[in-house]
């Protein structure tokens, strides 16, 4: 059974979305670097493991993450998701979970990488809007997508219910691409990512019109 580990910083409405989908995984950790973060009681409350290692005690961002990695290497994870977690991780932190550390990211990915997407979205006027699971990479939102939530824009939307809809996909997808890391229906080899046994070559999308 492959074991998880999620880093959050905040609410963890994903984290809620990933305990409710009942893996075939096992969740066996929750990191924060908040100790007001939320999600640590959501943690909680679903029986698992919770660690609080607060950046702000560290002198840099790879002593911090340095301490991270010793946790999760006593907690033996396989598979380690970003679900909200506010911080950019050293190039070494990610080099050691290359292949086995996910993030999800609010737009479809490559366009609009980085902060405020849905106002991006809305400024250029763009159709689809969305989120991507993908691999987490050294450069910012560029590792390989795994799948997409679609929607189209509606011209009522704003800022706050363009984010909303997308999050309501997020906690769609997001478990969906867990569980196919944990049943072995998605793998990264060396030759490339596989999907159900063949290559990868566009992420799974999930529309959502």
């Amino acid at each position: 059974m492959i074991k998880i580990a999620i880093l959050v910083s905040g609410s963890g409405s994903n984290l809620q979305a990933l305990i409710d989908a009942n893996l075939s995984g096992q969740i066996v950790g929750v990191i924060s670097n908040k100790p007001e973060a939320y999600a640590l009681k959501r943690a909680e409350k679903a029986g698992i493991a919770t660690a609080i290692i607060e950046h702000k005690q560290y002198p840099n961002r790879e002593a911090f993450d340095a301490v991270m990695q010793q946790q999760l290497l006593a907690w033996d994870v396989d598979l380690v998701i970003l679900a909200g977690f506010m911080r950019i991780l050293s190039a070494p932190f990610v080099q050691a979970w290359q292949g086995k550390m996910l993030n999800i990211h609010p737009s479809l990915l490559p366009h609009y990488k980085g902060m405020h997407t849905h106002q991006r979205v809305l400024h250029t006027g763009d159709v689809w809007h969305g989120c991507t699971v993908h691999y987490v990479t050294a450069e910012l939102d560029a590792g390989q997508s795994l799948a997409q939530g679609v929607l189209q824009v509606n011209i009522q939307d704003d800022v706050s219910s363009l984010a909303k809809r997308v999050h309501q996909l997020e906690h769609l997808i997001y478990p969906q691409v867990v569980e196919w890391i944990c049943n072995g229906a998605l793998q990264h080899t060396h030759q490339g990512v596989l999907y159900r046994g063949q290559a990868l070559q566009q992420p799974v999308q999930f529309c959502n019109f």
